[in-house]
């Protein structure tokens, strides 16, 4: 079984220079991990998770080293939130994230999803981005619509 029978084609995308707001906004309400950052051309340039967007409010390491013995003013931090809210996709995307190809083995992703605790790649054509392939995706083609 190919990737292609399992992806969702044409996924949901933001560009570089979206704002953070908007595109978490279209994640929480589409109920999306994640979204595919591609350029003008739609060639993948990234990929942004709710993971990195809630990054930012969190205390960078150095300031735990420095600061260790303290609470943190949770209270505090999360007025740092107005701030992310404005920051463009760009500043907390992962950029050449794994992709991988539609003529590929379904189980070729899910190797690749297992080695890199992953939940779901891009599957692009020649860096064009054509779809997503997650876990589920993937576990309903093998388990659910193969055995039918």
């Amino acid at each position: 079984m190919k990737v292609s029978h399992v992806m969702t084609p044409s996924p949901l995308t933001c560009c570089e220079d979206d704002t953070l707001r908007t595109t978490i906004e279209t994640m929480v309400m589409r109920r999306c991990g994640s979204v595919p950052v591609v350029d003008e051309e739609g060639n993948l340039t990234g990929i942004v998770a709710i993971r990195d967007t809630m990054l930012p409010l969190y205390p960078n390491f150095g300031e735990y080293v420095h600061d260790a013995v303290h609470s943190r003013d949770f209270e505090e931090m999360e007025d740092n939130y107005k701030r992310v809210l404005c920051m463009k996709v760009k500043e907390v995307m992962t950029t050449n994230p794994m992709s991988i190809d539609a003529d590929e083995p379904v189980l070729k992703a899910a190797s690749y999803m297992g080695l890199r605790n992953l939940r779901r790649i891009p599957v692009t054509d020649h860096g064009k981005l054509i779809g997503m392939v997650s876990i589920g995706d993937i576990a309903r083609g093998l388990y659910i619509h193969k055995g039918t």
